[in-house]
């Protein structure tokens, strides 16, 4: 079953430790959430070959979803695992290429070359910035009364956990998938207006979802980016309705039959793609219709196959759409 206390814990980072030697080590982050503490437990090793974790850290991230987390106090807050919201999703909220993913030893000797070391880069900057402010998704544990916290002693324990991708399991992991569930770290520098997006994933995860249960789909042929989204006009001249328009580009050597595929945007309402044929190299743009659309205030769009498979998806600010009559590259 899905997990059962989804949300985000948002607050203060007090310390950090790393751990080694165990069979199922974690990166222990210990927060101030609305005064009270909570550890947040992130998985550095997997259980199941390969052990190595995937990792990625944008230190660019700006995404939609930024703009559910304004406002938030500190402390934690449950989340709806849908899309619209501030819940994440690797596959289908588009928050980064997956490709840019690289495999990370848990500790290895030495600085800067292993995922203790990355994660330390980050926290440590935000443990000596007051006002820096880390979001951890994922699943809550606690509070376990009259029981201290095994790590930081605090009491009582309470934490979060699943700090990584939570679906495409494996094995006795199975069990934990589900949709719109996945765990991250941002970690927001307000005196540097940045966001930090931390993201980390199994090897042994699959990449291609159900869409209503998270478990692993039958793939044989990887889809991505076998059909890029590489413009989209969203804010178009003149009153609404305007035409928005979306462009794609076959970058494979021969053609391909659009046939069943189809557009998604933010709330995952689905447009079928015309039924037709794109050639080798060559774009092709299409007017957006309902109930899809591309709102002006920041969104996503998904491109499906005839399958259900993603093939590609991007996400566009409230500032990018912001600019009349311009189509935004990506």
């Amino acid at each position: 079953m899905p997990l059962k206390n989804y949300g985000l814990l948002v607050g203060r980072v007090l310390d950090a430790r790393r751990e080694g030697g165990h069979d199922t080590p974690h990166y222990q982050i210990e927060v101030d959430g609305g005064g009270t503490h909570f550890r947040v437990a992130v998985n550095v090793l997997s259980q199941l070959a390969p052990s190595e974790l995937l990792f990625l850290a944008d230190e660019k991230f700006d995404h939609p979803l930024l703009q559910s987390l304004a406002g938030l106090p500190d402390g934690f807050t449950a989340l709806v695992p849908a899309p619209g919201g501030a819940a994440l999703d690797y596959i289908r909220a588009n928050l980064f290429d997956r490709g840019a993913m690289r495999a990370l030893p848990a500790t290895e000797p030495g600085p800067d070359n292993d995922l203790a070391d990355s994660l330390d880069h980050y926290v440590h900057r935000a443990l000596g910035d007051p006002g820096a402010r880390i979001y951890a998704f994922g699943e809550r544990w606690g509070p376990e009364n009259g029981k201290p916290d095994k790590v930081f002693g605090f009491a009582p324990g309470n934490g979060m956990h699943d700090i990584h991708m939570n679906q495409g399991n494996s094995g006795a992991f199975v069990a934990d998938d589900g949709v719109w569930q996945d765990g991250g770290l941002l970690l927001h520098f307000p005196g540097a207006d940045q966001w930090v997006g931390v993201f980390l994933a199994f090897q042994s995860q699959a990449w291609h979802t159900d869409d209503t249960t998270g478990h692993r789909t039958d793939i044989t042929v990887e889809p991505d980016h076998i059909l890029s989204i590489v413009g989209a006009l969203i804010n178009p001249v003149g009153p609404a309705p305007e035409t928005e328009t979306v462009t794609l580009l076959n970058s494979r050597p021969d053609a391909i039959d659009l046939t069943g595929w189809a557009l998604l945007d933010r709330l995952k309402n689905r447009m079928l793609l015309p039924a037709q044929s794109v050639p080798a190299g060559e774009t092709i743009r299409i007017v957006v219709q309902p109930p899809t659309q591309l709102g002006n205030g920041g969104g996503l769009i998904t491109v499906v196959d005839a399958a259900g498979a993603k093939v590609d998806g991007v996400s566009y600010t409230k500032d990018q759409a912001g600019r009349e009559g311009w189509t935004v590259a990506f």
